[in-house]
Order: structure tokens, then sequence, then C-alpha cells
């Protein structure tokens, strides 16, 4: 289980890193940052990957390009731009680096 220090601090970076997200959004990418398997990451890594996977798989064709059988980097690859326009849409400062 997560201490209350840690949820705050995940709170406040990704109220920092995503000031202009909607409230459903915002939650929705905190609840992604608290699946088990990002809890041992530190905070800031932790965020930044709960972040783009959302997106990712709830505002992208990601998950339709992996259905019509992309493999997994040629599907990033095509939806690396739309990441990065709701990045810039939240008033994120931070941009997906293709390499990621």
């Amino acid at each position: 289980m997560q201490t209350r220090g840690k949820a705050k601090e995940v709170k406040r970076r990704l109220r920092e890193l995503i000031p202009l997200a909607t409230m459903e959004d915002f939650l929705a990418v905190e609840e992604v940052a608290d699946a088990g398997h990002l809890r041992h990451l530190p905070p800031s890594i932790r965020v930044w990957q709960a972040l783009t996977t959302y997106i990712r798989h709830q505002h992208t064709d990601y998950d339709e390009l992996l259905a019509d059988g992309y493999d997994q980097d040629s599907a990033r690859h095509f939806v690396f731009t739309e990441i990065n326009e709701k990045l810039i849409l939240w008033g994120c400062s931070k941009l997906l680096d293709e390499e990621e």
C-alpha cells in the first residue's frame, strides 16, 4: 500500500506536469500511477510513465493499430505526434522523445 506522503508527491508532480488537464483526465492518470507495477518507481518517473501510457491508450489510435497487426514500436511511432499534442494541450513542458 502506498503511503500518504508518496500519494501527495505523485499528485503534486502530476499537477505541475499537466496543469491544464481536465479533472477527469488528471484523476485517470493518477489512478494509472497508483498501479502496482509502477509503485516501485520514483515519483517523477512513475508520473511520466502513467501519463504517457494513459494518453497512448485513451487519446490515440494505439490500441486499434495493435489490433490491426502493427507491432508495438510501429504503433508507438504512429501515435508519437498525437501524444505530444495532448501533452502541449495540457500545458506540459516536457514532451515525449521518440526513443521513449
